[in-house]
C-alpha cells in the first residue's frame, strides 16, 4: 500500500523536530541545564512538559519537542554534547527525531474490533507509525489485513508448541518493530519472549483493573450487577495484567444491559482505549518508572 499523503505531508512538518524524554532524580537546576544546552545549540522549544514525584528526594520528569536545523545530520553530535550533562543529573534519556515512525508488530486471536481500529487509524493517517506486520495464532484476519498491504503470518499456538511459536514470532519480528501491541491477542506472553522487549509490548484488557479474573468476564459482571464497564491498556510485565498503565476508561451501564450489551460497549472502549496508548507511545508521550507510568498528553 502506498503511503497516504497526510502521512507524508505531516512527516516535512517534522523534519526538523526532535522530542527529548527525561527521567531523574530531582533536585534543582535540571529545566535551566537542558534549556541552556538547547539554546547553546540552536534549538527552539516548542513544547515541554515537566512532573516531580516529590521535590524532595522524588523522582524528576520532562518531555521536551524542540527544533533544530539540520536536525538528522546534527543528532549524533548533539547526543554526545548532552551526555556530560546528563550525567551531572544521573538521567535517563533519550532524543528521538519527530519525523522517524515507529514500526509496530501486531498480535491478534479471533477478535477483531481492536485491530481493526488501528488498521483504520493507520490507514487515515491519525496513527502516525508503520504497521510492519501482523502476527495470528488463527487464520481467520489474513484477507482482511493483507487487503492493507500488511504482512500477515499465522502461527498456531498449543500448549506443546507454545515455545517453538513463540521462538517463531521473534524470529519474524526481530528487527521489524519497535513495538508489539496485543490486540485482543489470547495468549499468555511467556518470560522468554518479554526479555527481548522491555516495555515494548502493549496489551489491552477487557476490565477496569483491578478486574474480574478467569474465563466470561463479562457474564461475571453481568451477575455481579456493576454499573461501570471499562478496558485498561498496559504494557506487558511477568505478573499477569499487572504492567505499568498507560490508559484506562469507563462507561456507566445499567440492569438493562444484558451480557451481549456488555459486550458490544466492552469492544467500543477497549478499540478506543488501545489506540490512544498506543498513539502515545509511538510519539514518545510515555515514561516508565518502576511499575508506573507518566503520561505527557
Amino acid at each position: 500500500m502506498k503511503p497516504i499523503a497526510s502521512n507524508r505531508s505531516k512527516k516535512d512538518q517534522l523534519v526538523n523536530r526532535a522530542r527529548m524524554l527525561i527521567s531523574c532524580p530531582d533536585r534543582p537546576g535540571i529545566v535551566a541545564a537542558v534549556s541552556q544546552f538547547l539554546s547553546e545549540h540552536g534549538a527552539n522549544i516548542v513544547q515541554s512538559d515537566q512532573y516531580t514525584m516529590d521535590p524532595e528526594g522524588g523522582m524528576f520528569f520532562i518531555r521536551i519537542e524542540f527544533d533544530l536545523d539540520q536536525l538528522t545530520a546534527r543528532l549524533p553530535q548533539l547526543e554526545n554534547d548532552f551526555a556530560p550533562v546528563a550525567e551531572r543529573f544521573s538521567m535517563n534519556w533519550s532524543i528521538s527525531p519527530a519525523s522517524k515512525k515507529k514500526r509496530l508488530a501486531i498480535l491478534v486471536s479471533k477478535e477483531d474490533h481492536c485491530l481493526l481500529e488501528l488498521l483504520w487509524q493507520w490507514q487515515a493517517g491519525d496513527l502516525y507509525a508503520d504497521i510492519a506486520l501482523v502476527i495470528s495464532n488463527h487464520p481467520d484476519m489474513r484477507e482482511l489485513v493483507e487487503s492493507f498491504g500488511i504482512p500477515y503470518y499465522h502461527i498456531p499456538v498449543t500448549p506443546e508448541t507454545k515455545a517453538e511459536a513463540e521462538a517463531k514470532q521473534i524470529e519474524l519480528i526481530r528487527g521489524q518493530a519497535d513495538v508489539i501491541i496485543l490486540a485482543r491477542y489470547m495468549q499468555i506472553i511467556s518470560p522468554e519472549f518479554l526479555k527481548h522487549y522491555p516495555n515494548q509490548l502493549i496489551n489491552i484488557h477487557h476490565s477496569f483493573l483491578p478486574a474480574f479474573v478467569g474465563g466470561k468476564p463479562y457474564a461475571q459482571a453481568y451477575d455481579r450487577g456493576v454499573k461501570l464497564i471499562g478496558a485498561t491498556a498496559h504494557y506487558v510485565t511477568e505478573e499477569l495484567d499487572g504492567g505499568p498503565i498507560i490508559e484506562q476508561d469507563v462507561q456507566r451501564v445499567s440492569h438493562r444491559d444484558n451480557v451481549d450489551d456488555l459486550k458490544r460497549i466492552g469492544r467500543h472502549i477497549e478499540r478506543i482505549v488501545l489506540a490512544r496508548a498506543v498513539s502515545w507511545h509511538v510519539e514518545d508521550r510515555i515514561l516508565v518508572y518502576q511499575n508506573r507510568t507518566v503520561v505527557f498528553v
